[in-house]
């Protein structure tokens, strides 16, 4: 018997994807759990594997078109070309994803919407089949959900209906829509094409919008002498890959170190409801990947738990599955403090935007050999070559002052520059 092949539900929260890719064509034959198609959801990008082995006897629904979870996609056949009539093509489930929203800049020069028309509150909302994805993007686009004719299953308003409903009240220009839209803009394009945002693109644009409006962003740098933690590093990185199968990177110092300062500043690990401050528990530690189409931030959870050989096997772990589509939608949830990492691309330093709903996030600048003044325990002075990073903290001035930022900062440094623990 035929098999369906269907969108998947990518955590409670996720009630549609956009297949992205399609990694088989129709005819191919697939193993079960083979990668068989690639799909973009609001919390991750994940490859989805085939249900069954067999040959892809169809394929419904085409990359760039958002659908339903549960929709079939597709139908793997056992390829004895009995078991149904010929594919025929399939006028997609949904329509493709429209233009992004018009920029900040644009709507800033659109009349405001009279009060009338404001953001239902979630008790009207919730007479309404929607997500609270949907409906928390309603609000943001003083969209009144009431008012919209719902698209998907049930008649459930989707987050499509919401921006094809906003596209058209802002009256932007229609786009045609591609029959793929590319993860990112390719390096040979040509200057002046319209190269439509992948989805994930359009998340990132959202959520950068959005902290900036949200917390009131200040930062702040220190100067860090990396020098006694490099040595080591170079001392112990061959055998630690040989023991543990990992390699040893800077990353857990750093976590270890930010971590240590976090125990003493709950603060700054802590998050802001209403008026109230959030003291969580535990140090979740967002670690921000950079992917060729994007970027997202994976999350180590119970991080103040793990040993130092620990730190560097979940980091290993949360990086290499990012880059394979292998995040589930846990995975990129629950962060109570962000570390982002643009000194791996040569940047000095960074002024990173806060990751919402942290309240902070460090900055990690590269690693670089510069000239020093050094100051012996006889107070003499001397200059010597030091290996020497710029870490930044990005902070929420709403609740943390400039001088609570700078004691935090200064335990980071002390931890790095008289770095004792067992590395293993």
């Amino acid at each position: 018997m035929p098999t369906d092949v269907v969108m998947p539900q990518m955590g409670e929260s996720i009630f549609e994807g956009t297949i992205t890719k399609w990694l088989k064509k129709t005819g191919d034959k697939v193993q079960r759990d083979e990668p068989l198609f690639e799909i973009s959801t609001d919390k991750v990008d994940a490859e989805i594997p085939a249900p069954a082995s067999g040959v892809l006897q169809e394929i419904k629904v085409s990359e760039g078109n958002t659908v339903q979870v549960n929709t079939v996609v597709g139908v793997i056949g056992d390829g004895s070309g009995a078991s149904a009539a010929p594919a025929k093509a399939a006028p997609p489930t949904s329509t493709p994803a429209p233009a992004p929203v018009a920029p900040a800049s644009a709507k800033k020069e659109a009349p405001a919407p009279p009060p009338a028309a404001s953001a239902p509150d979630d008790e009207e909302d919730s007479d309404v089949r929607s997500s609270p994805l949907v409906r928390k993007l309603a609000r943001e686009h003083n969209v009144d959900l009431a008012k919209l004719s719902g698209t998907g299953t049930g008649g459930r308003v989707t987050k499509q209906d919401v921006l094809d409903f906003v596209e058209h009240r802002t009256a932007a220009p229609a786009q045609a829509p591609a029959s793929r839209q590319p993860s990112a803009p390719s390096p040979a394009a040509i200057p002046g094409d319209l190269v439509p945002m992948s989805q994930m693109r359009k998340i990132i644009a959202q959520r950068m919008i959005e902290s900036r409006r949200t917390s009131a962003h200040v930062h702040c740098m220190f100067e860090v002498d990396m020098t006694r933690i490099v040595n080591l590093r170079n001392k112990l990185k061959n055998g630690f890959e040989q023991r543990h199968g990992a390699r040893l990177t800077f990353m857990p110092f750093f976590v270890r170190a930010a971590i240590i300062a976090l125990q003493q500043y709950p603060i700054v690990n802590g998050s802001l409801e209403g008026d109230s401050v959030r003291y969580h528990k535990q140090i979740n530690a967002g670690i921000a990947v950079a992917l060729d189409w994007g970027l997202i931030v994976p999350v180590l959870k119970n991080a103040g738990e793990l040993n130092f050989l620990g730190l560097q096997r979940g980091i290993t772990d949360l990086g290499e599955r990012a880059r394979s589509k292998k995040l589930m939608p846990a995975d990129i949830e629950g962060a109570t403090f962000t570390i982002t990492n643009p000194g791996q691309f040569g940047a000095v330093f960074g002024l990173p935007i806060i990751n919402q709903p942290n309240v902070a996030i460090l900055g990690v600048g590269g690693i670089t050999k510069q000239p020093m003044v050094i100051t012996d325990k006889d107070g003499a002075d001397s200059i010597a070559i030091r290996s020497v990073v710029h870490l930044t903290l990005g902070y929420d001035h709403r609740i943390i002052d400039g001088a609570l930022a700078d004691q935090f900062m200064l335990v980071v440094k002390k931890s790095l520059e008289n770095w004792s623990e067992e590395v293993g």
